[in-house]
Parts: structure tokens; C-alpha cells; sequence
């Protein structure tokens, strides 16, 4: 066996990194196992290589962009919010600058610069980092946990789990925390895609990938019931849909779900569909294309929506039958999209689901099945909307869970 720490951590993404160098120190003895040749490789590539690391505003705010478990998340931001990770990266040399619409980004917009912070804190608090050493398994013994990796055993008196999920596998994000947390007695909630692109069903706008729309409703239907609705920017792709509303929406999307879109302005469905048969209905003599121009649709789209109800284009209003007024309104009102999968492994962003919320205390990110046992970051079953929030809550699970582990070591009596 090599070595005896004080905290061993399994990881070292965000979470993992920022855990050691907040645990590190004061006779702390830290140790972190990564199992790529480096750390960080998942966040080099987050924001395109340019690292939203978090957003703008109130921090009570963010707990409406992590979906229906947000609330666990609570102590964990206001013990850390996004000003303090601000003031953190400001106050060691690496400014961050907030663009229109609240990402906040390093300057110089570089996610390296964000990385070699991370890193050299730890090294700078005496960090133990080792790279290319895969964890195999994790138990407990005695009160201690062994950290058994593909070349070497350790011990520690604590074990923060921080290994991400399970996407983007080439960085080494490929689920096995949620192994070592059920190796060690906790259940795994179902993971899968989220932050991801929808691929649909017998597709027919391929031809206007590009074109996108602005704050539309969406509504998500399964086996015929309408379960939920949500409201963003959608993106018409090759394959199907994106834009921030729909990779938001997406942890809540099964293969075979129906998605019905609105893409006219206002979210009171009923309101809009009126407003439209009555503005069709009134305009005479006008090309029922030149009405629809008028809220503000793409000429590409208003043509291809009136192929789809079977209306001529240079039909007018007055001509319009009520048959092909009802169809051209639930295309632009309801359209349907049947979906077919979601984006994979190596194109969702993060992980839905992991360990089981339940069995973990919201205030110290501790088990509350093994004591000495932490988890931090996407391993657990939160994931965030797109706009720096999955970054947020690596950073401020991390901080509860040293924080946990330095009251731990200070109330340890010495051997």
C-alpha cells in the first residue's frame, strides 16, 4: 500500500480539483486520482474551450435552472455562490467578464486559464496529483477507505467521489462513479443524455437547418398526455432540433415522445390560436404568406409550413377553406415532432441522474449511508440548464464537502 491521506478524491474534473485545493492544508494530506494523462479534460472543452464557469445575478435564482432537484442544491449555493466563484478566479489572476445575457467567462476566454489555476492551487497546497492511475474499486475497512487503482492502493480517513458522469466518454467521463457509489451501498437514479440535441422522427425541415426562433413554447407529450411544457430558443438542425430550449428540456425527453412547438410569439396557446384565425380571416385579399410574414417568421419557414397544410402560396386569405386554415394554425400553433433519440454519449453536455439525492446530506454533500463518504458535481443527480450552471454546482458541492471534511480532521482525536 501506498500512502496514507487524510482525503483521497476519485476525479479530477472542477469538482474533484477544487475540493483538494479548499480541503488541502493544515495538516490535510490530499491525494487525487485522475485517469486521463492530465486533469480537466471535460472542462477544456466546456463553453467551445472558452468556460462559461458560471452565470450573472441573484444566486436564488439559479435554483430554477436544475430542474425538479434543485432544492438540494440550495445549501450548497448559498454556502458558495456564484460571487464568491467569481471573486475566487479574480482574486488569483484569472478575471472573468460577464457577456450580454449573464455567462460569465474567463477574459481572456480561455478554459485553459481556468484549468492551470485549478491545478497549480493544488500543487501550491500540496495536492498530491495522480495522473494516468484509473480507480478500479473503493471499500471501507476499519473506518478507512481503500482506493485500489489499476497500479497502487492507498487509504484515506475520507472519499470524495467527483468523476462526472457518464458523456463526452474520451475525457474520461464514462460512469464510474456511479459504480464506486454503488460498490459502497448507494442506488443510482437512471442516467442518461441531457444538455442534448433531439434527433426526430421521419424529419421534413432538413432543409432549413439553421433557422431559429426565439422564446417558443414547447410542450411534451408521452403516450398521448401532455407531462410538460417549457419556453426557449429552438434551432431547426439537419437531424432534428436544438437551441438552449430545447438541450434544457431534454432531460425530461424519451425516445418516442411527441414535442409539439408553437412557433409564434406569446405562450398562451389558446390566446395565439385565436388571434391568428382572426387576422387570417380579416385579410381579404392579402397572400396568406404576406399575413404570416407579418409575425415575424422566416420566408424559408412560412414556405415550407404552407407546403406542409397543402396551401398554395400565392393562395389569399379570402380563399383560404377553413380545412386548410385549421391545418396551416396547428402547424404553426402545435407543430409535432416525434422523437426519435436523443444526442448520444459524445454530444450531450451532461449526465441526467446519478447518486441518489436521498441518501446524501444536502448541507455537507456527506452519504448518509457510509460516513466519511462525499460526492461532488455531475455524479450526483443534478444537472443545470446550459449558461454555466453545471460548473456553479461542481464548485459549490465541492466546497461543502471540504468543508465538511476539514470540521471531520479538526474533531479527529490524534493517533
Amino acid at each position: 500500500m501506498s500512502g496514507n491521506f487524510s482525503l483521497g478524491i476519485i476525479g479530477g474534473g472542477p469538482a474533484g480539483l477544487f475540493c483538494a485545493l479548499q480541503a488541502a492544508g493544515e495538516g490535510l494530506n490530499v491525494v487525487v486520482f485522475e485517469k486521463k494523462r492530465s486533469c480537466g479534460n471535460k472542462l477544456l472543452i466546456s463553453g467551445s474551450g472558452q468556460c462559461n464557469v458560471t452565470h450573472d445575478g441573484d444566486v436564488r435564482s439559479f435554483l430554477t435552472h436544475y430542474g425538479e432537484n434543485a432544492s438540494f442544491l440550495k445549501p450548497a449555493l448559498m454556502n458558495f455562490s456564484n460571487k464568491d466563484l467569481i471573486r475566487f478566479f479574480n482574486d488569483n489572476q484569472v478575471p472573468l467578464e460577464t457577456e450580454i445575457g449573464g455567462k460569465v467567462f474567463p477574459v481572456s476566454r480561455k478554459a485553459s486559464d481556468i484549468l492551470d489555476l485549478l491545478v497549480g492551487e493544488c500543487r501550491t497546497r500540496g495536492v498530491e496529483i495522480r495522473s494516468q492511475q484509473p480507480v478500479v474499486s473503493v471499500s471501507v475497512a476499519d473506518g478507512r477507505f481503500l482506493i485500489q487503482s489499476d497500479t497502487d492502493k492507498v487509504s484515506a480517513d475520507a472519499l470524495v467521489v467527483a468523476t462526472g458522469g457518464d458523456t463526452y466518454p474520451a475525457t474520461g467521463s464514462t460512469g464510474d462513479g456511479f459504480r464506486f457509489a454503488r460498490d459502497l451501498g448507494h442506488q443510482v437514479a437512471e442516467t442518461g443524455p441531457a444538455l442534448t440535441g433531439v434527433y426526430v422522427r421521419d424529419y421534413l425541415f432538413t432543409d432549413l437547418s439553421g433557422i431559429s426562433f426565439a422564446d417558443r413554447p414547447v410542450s411534451l407529450f408521452r403516450n398521448g398526455k401532455k407531462i410538460k411544457t417549457h419556453t426557449g430558443d429552438i434551432l431547426f438542425t439537419h437531424t432534428g432540433l436544438s437551441g438552449p430550449g430545447i438541450l434544457d428540456f431534454s432531460r425530461y425527453i424519451r425516445p418516442a415522445d411527441t414535442l409539439r412547438i408553437s412557433f409564434m410569439p406569446g405562450t398562451d396557446a389558446h390566446k395565439v390560436n385565436e388571434d391568428l384565425v382572426s387576422l387570417i380571416a380579416a385579410a381579404g385579399n392579402r397572400q396568406v404568406k404576406t399575413v404570416l410574414g407579418a409575425f415575424d417568421l422566416p420566408d424559408r419557414f412560412v414556405r415550407k409550413i404552407m407546403e406542409l397544410a397543402g396551401v398554395n402560396l400565392e393562395l389569399t386569405a379570402a380563399h383560404l377553406s377553413k380545412k386548410d386554415r385549421t391545418a396551416l394554425v396547428d402547424l404553426l400553433t402545435a407543430c409535432p415532432f416525434v422523437v426519435a433519440r436523443l444526442g448520444g454519449p459524445d454530444e450531450a453536455m451532461v449526465t441526467r441522474g446519478g447518486v441518489e439525492l436521498s441518501e446524501v446530506n444536502p448541507k455537507t454533500m456527506e452519504s448518509r449511508i457510509v460516513p466519511g463518504l462525499f460526492f461532488a458535481g455531475e455524479v450526483l443527480d443534478i444537472d443545470g440548464d446550459t449558461g454555466g450552471y453545471n460548473l456553479q454546482a461542481a464548485f459549490s458541492t465541492a466546497v461543502l464537502a471540504a468543508k465538511r471534511v476539514r470540521v471531520i480532521a479538526s474533531t479527529k482525536p490524534e493517533s
